[in-house]
């Protein structure tokens, strides 16, 4: 199954105030393993950044000036998503990103039911723990000393790691032996009826009879012959 694991980064906290997409990062899956393949984009706000939000990403105006606007760069984008599950860490946040950046330039919005929320997952399997993206790594032992300011691509990276480790992590590969162990045994020719053989009756002949009788004669105060106390 194909999957793309994703992150974004913003000018702040909600497109319907005001706030812009300006980069994202994908990472392609297929049955939870990465294939190499990613996208990753800058986008133009077409607004001031915030110094707070700067303060996250790192991205300044300056950094942005000569950078496409989400409309000039959303058929690449939306190409490499396809159809595929899209998996993200508080994944309404992003959607509503990405959603609100496809209605604005009159493109389809994309499917709630395409996405899959790392955090849901987290706060599933482990209940009362932090559910943040550090604290996941740090669970997991993901390395993340790389990470000195929030990347997208850098983050959906990382959330790929923490995703195989939410649904299985290593162990999800035994269920491709034991599939493939049942597909070889459903080939396996069937296996031939025993051959039921009639019960086989031993007894000793008349000479072994004797034989043995003489035997017993030799035996010198033999115990079965001793008179049992009254």
């Amino acid at each position: 199954m194909r999957e793309i694991v994703f992150d974004t980064e913003t000018t702040g906290f909600s497109f319907a105030d005001g706030d812009r997409m300006v980069e994202i990062g994908c990472v392609e899956m297929i049955n939870r393993v990465e294939t190499g393949r990613t996208f990753h984009a800058y986008f133009h706000p077409e607004r001031a950044m915030p110094p707070g939000a700067q303060a996250i990403h790192g991205l300044s105006d300056a950094f942005l000036a000569d950078k496409p606007l989400f409309a000039h760069g959303v058929d690449d984008l939306l190409e490499f998503l396809g159809d595929s599950p899209l998996v993200a860490h508080n994944a309404s946040f992003d959607f509503g990103f990405i959603n609100g950046e496809l209605a604005r330039c009159g493109r389809s919005t994309i499917g709630l039911h395409r996405m899959v929320d790392t955090i849901v997952l987290a706060r599933t399997r482990h209940p009362g723990a932090k559910h943040s993206l550090d604290a996941l790594c740090t669970r997991y032992g993901i390395d993340r000393s790389h990470r000195t300011l929030h990347g997208a691509l850098l983050d959906a990276q990382l959330l790929a790691q923490v995703y195989v480790e939410l649904t299985g992590g290593r162990q999800i590969g035994l269920g491709l032996v034991s599939e493939s162990i049942e597909v070889q045994a459903s080939f396996a020719p069937a296996p031939t009826p025993a051959t039921i053989r009639p019960a086989r009756v031993f007894s000793a002949s008349e000479a072994e009879l004797l034989r043995h009788a003489a035997f017993m004669k030799k035996i010198v105060n033999p115990v079965w012959a001793i008179d049992s106390p009254d």
